[in-house]
């Protein structure tokens, strides 16, 4: 059984830059498509970045594309998302997940197996 854990959230002023990791007990990632959603209270979950694992290409929500980088770390197995002039808007719980979705279902939940407990950012200044 695959666990996933997040870690890296904290609190950071507009502007500034957060990067949140994703490590894996019980297997390896490098075999999954890793993606990272994000939650604010009172709503859904929504989809942020994704990085598959055939070919390692990337997937964004257009709201981050340019600030938001996600990316493996061929070592570890460990998969990164690099977040640049965070936003309030970009604070929430972000969540990492991996599993093995089709292209064109790259950003839905349901098609992500595993999941970790989720890692708090916070943007305020």
């Amino acid at each position: 059984q695959v666990q996933l854990a997040e870690s890296g959230g904290g609190l950071v002023h507009p502007g500034a830059s957060l990067r949140l990791s994703c490590a894996a007990s019980g297997g390896t990632l490098s075999s999954y498509t890793v993606a990272w959603f994000r939650q604010v209270p009172g709503k859904e979950r929504e989809f942020v970045a994704a990085i598959r694992a055939s070919g390692g290409t990337t997937h964004y929500t257009n709201s981050v594309k340019g600030r938001f980088s996600v990316s493996r770390d061929r070592a570890s197995s460990a998969v990164h998302l690099q977040m640049s002039n965070l936003q309030p808007e970009d604070a929430a719980v972000y969540y990492c997940a991996a599993g093995r979705p089709i292209l064109s279902a790259i950003s839905t939940e349901r098609m992500y197996y595993y999941w970790g407990p989720g890692t708090q950012v916070t943007v305020s200044s």
